[in-house]
């Protein structure tokens, strides 16, 4: 909606809070250089978001794998917010590396557990030279848990997911080739 009170209405393939909120500046910006509103609506119908923001990369057997950037607290809320509001049926299963330097050093260590709340089960990778203890600060945590061995994450990961769940990969890096090696190993997994 306008200043002047006109609404314009957007469908698109985005999901959450966090991107509503981006779609309202995007339009806000182009109207500031003369866009017309509603050509900028329209532009934005067709905008399919950009790689690792809750891409999605594969789908086998029904479960579908995305790929998230998300690597602070408030990032990791809003995405698995996001996915918890679309969520109809199956689990939302989280799979987060913290990578970043912030991460690295726990500046956000008292804020994780609560921000990935809205998934049904969250595995926290624990990589080599972490400068605090990630278990102590998820310890109070239901259905989050700590891995330090990437093949036994992976492994723990596919005994979670049955068809109809959604695997969230959440890392600022490559996360040791986890999402390449998910959707393979789904792909290959027998479901009864």
């Amino acid at each position: 909606t306008t200043p002047d009170g006109q609404a314009y209405p957007l469908r698109w393939p985005l999901i959450g809070a966090h991107n509503a909120a981006n779609a309202t500046a995007a339009v806000a910006a182009a109207a500031q250089v003369g866009v017309d509103p509603a050509d900028a609506v329209n532009a934005l119908a067709s905008f399919a978001g950009i790689k690792r923001r809750l891409e999605l990369l594969g789908a086998p057997h029904n479960i579908a794998v995305f790929d998230d950037f998300a690597h602070h607290p408030t990032a990791i809320a809003a995405t698995l917010s996001a996915m918890r509001a679309e969520q109809s049926s199956g689990k939302l299963i989280a799979l987060v590396e913290p990578r970043s330097n912030t991460m690295r050093l726990g500046q956000y260590r008292a804020e994780l557990g609560a921000a990935a709340q809205e998934a049904d089960h969250v595995i926290w990778f624990e990589p080599p030279g972490l400068d605090w203890n990630l278990s102590a600060a998820l310890d109070a945590y239901e259905h989050q848990e700590v891995m330090s061995d990437i093949d036994a994450l992976l492994n723990r990961a596919l005994a979670l997911a049955h068809p109809g769940d959604k695997i969230v990969v959440m890392s600022n890096g490559g996360f040791q080739g986890l999402h390449t090696r998910l959707i393979a190993t789904l792909e290959d997994k027998v479901y009864a």
